[in-house]
């Protein structure tokens, strides 16, 4: 065992030097996934403390940045806003649509957005 690999070991003691070093120490045992899902169900199943993090429990809280918007025609990432019906568009293709929209569509555009409906 050379100099090099001895420090190693005295800096992580959980490690063996075979297994760093070598590749195929562990055999030609391949590494299997967990989807979310079978993670979460496996936490169910086994008996936890009540203070314990698990990924069922984990809260985030609500983030600082602000909510990107988008087109309400074709769902791209927008930047404008028509000041007279006040639906997003993405570019100037949409906005010769959403000029030439009738006030019902363009409430109806509005409520699945989740905005108030057109005062006017």
């Amino acid at each position: 065992m050379g100099s090099e690999e001895q420090k190693l070991e005295n800096k992580l003691p959980f490690k063996t030097t075979a297994s760093y070093f070598n590749s195929k120490a562990n055999g030609n045992k391949k590494r299997t996934w967990k989807s979310l899902k079978q993670i979460i169900s496996s936490e169910k199943t086994l008996p936890w403390p009540e203070e314990a993090i698990l990924y069922s429990s984990i809260n985030a809280p609500p983030s600082f940045r602000p909510p990107e918007k988008f087109s309400d025609l074709s769902g791209l990432p927008s930047t404008y806003t028509d000041p007279a019906t006040r639906l997003r568009y993405a570019n100037k293709e949409e906005y010769a649509t959403i000029s030439g929209l009738p006030m019902d569509i363009t409430a109806g555009y509005l409520a699945l957005r989740g905005a108030s409906s057109i005062v006017g």
